[in-house]
C-alpha cells in the first residue's frame, strides 16, 4: 500500500471472529488511526506502525482495514473524531501525536482498545494504572522523551559552553506542559543558565517565538519533546537556520532533515511497537494485561554540515559518544 493511500471502510470490527473469517473482505477489522496533526501519517509513523502490524500478521487491505482521521493541530476536535471511530465502530484506536490524543480517545470509550505511541509517563497522565499492568482499555509504547529534556539541555551547553541565556519551546496544548516547563527551568537553574521558555500551540505561534528569540539575540534553543513539533519539524528547522540558532531536538528525524543534533529514542521503533500490540489485540489479547513497552535504546545524532553552517565545532566529548553522524 502506498503511504498516501487512504482506505475506505469495508466492514465493521470483528475481532471476536476466527482469523480465517476476518480475512474475508466484508469482515475485515478496522484500525482507526487518530492523529493530532494531519490524517496522513509522517513516514516515521506510517512505516513503523505498518511494519509492526505486518510482523504481527496483519497487512492493510488484506486482512485488516486502516482508517485515518486527523485534527490538524486543533486539539478541541480530537474528542469528536474519536467519537466518530466509536460510532463506526473500529476494533482498535491507534492514538498518534502525543498523550492528548490517547486521553481524548479514552474519554469517549472504555471498551474499544486504545494503543498509544511514544507517550512519556502514561501513569502520571492518568492513561494507565501502572506500567506493568495498565488495566482498562489503554496500552502502548512509552516514549520517555520529555524526561530527557534536561539531558538535551546539557548536550546543548557542550556545543555552546559560554552561553548564559538559552531558549526553549513547549507545546501549550500538552496536558503536562507545566511539569515539562518546570523540569526544563530546574535543569537550567542547576546548570547556572537562564532559560527563556515560550509556549506555542500553532504555526503562527512558532514563527512568533523565533522572532522573539531573534530579538533577544538567543542563539541556542531546546525544542521540547512533543508530537506537535514533530509535525512541524521542517518549519522549525528552517527557522533555526534562518536565525542561526543552534537547536537541540528529541528525535533523529530532525537531524536528517537539517537540524543540529538530537538525543532520544527512535520514533519508528515506537510506532513499530504499537503496531505489534495492535496485532496482538486483534488476535484476542487484552490491553489491560499488556505492559507498557519501553524504548530499547537512546541515540545521539549530529549533523556536521549544520554545525559548520552555524560556526560550531563539535566537541570531542560529543564525537566520542555520537551514535550517528549526518554529513
Amino acid at each position: 500500500m502506498r503511504r498516501r493511500e487512504f482506505l475506505s471502510i469495508v466492514g465493521g470490527a470483528a475481532t471476536g471472529l476466527p482469523f480465517a473469517a476476518r480475512s474475508q473482505p466484508s469482515m475485515l477489522p478496522i484500525i482507526g488511526v487518530l492523529n493530532s496533526g494531519k490524517a496522513q501519517l509522517r513516514p516515521d509513523q506510517f512505516d513503523g506502525l505498518h511494519a509492526g502490524l505486518k510482523e504481527a500478521g496483519f497487512v492493510a487491505g488484506t486482512n485488516v482495514t486502516v482508517e485515518y482521521l486527523g485534527a490538524d493541530d486543533r486539539y478541541e476536535r480530537l474528542q469528536g473524531l474519536a467519537e466518530e471511530f466509536v460510532r463506526r465502530p473500529v476494533a482498535v484506536i491507534a492514538a498518534v501525536g502525543g498523550p492528548v490524543v490517547a486521553m481524548a480517545a479514552k474519554a469517549v470509550t472504555s471498551t474499544i482498545p486504545i494503543v498509544f505511541s511514544a507517550v512519556s509517563d502514561p501513569v502520571k497522565s492518568g492513561l494507565v494504572a501502572s506500567l506493568n499492568l495498565p488495566g482498562g482499555n489503554v496500552t502502548g509504547s512509552g516514549g520517555f522523551v520529555i524526561e530527557l529534556d534536561a539531558k538535551r539541555l546539557e548536550l546543548l551547553m557542550e556545543f555552546s559552553p559560554n552561553l548564559r541565556v538559552i531558549g526553549a519551546l513547549v507545546n501549550s496544548n500538552r496536558p503536562d506542559v507545566e511539569a515539562q516547563e518546570q523540569d526544563m527551568l530546574k535543569a537550567a537553574t542547576t546548570a547556572g543558565r537562564e532559560l527563556v521558555v515560550l509556549r506555542t500551540g500553532d504555526v503562527k505561534a512558532i514563527e512568533q517565538a523565533f522572532a522573539t528569540f531573534a530579538e533577544r539575540k538567543i542563539s541556542a534553543l531546546l525544542v521540547g519533546a512533543d508530537g506537535f513539533f514533530n509535525n512541524h519539524r521542517s518549519l522549525i528547522i528552517a527557522l533555526s537556520a534562518r536565525h542561526a540558532i543552534a537547536t537541540a531536538y528529541a528525535f533523529r528525524e530532525f537531524v536528517t532533515e537539517g537540524g543540529l543534533f538530537s538525543y532520544g529514542p527512535s520514533l519508528t521503533e515506537a510506532y513499530w511497537l504499537a503496531g505489534l500490540y495492535i496485532g496482538r489485540i486483534l488476535k484476542g489479547e487484552k490491553p489491560a494485561t499488556l505492559p507498557i513497552l519501553r524504548p530499547t535504546k537512546f541515540e545521539l545524532a549530529i549533523n556536521l554540515k549544520t554545525a559548520t553552517a552555524l560556526g560550531l565545532k563539535v566537541p570531542p566529548t560529543l564525537i566520542a559518544r555520537v551514535d550517528e553522524v549526518i554529513e
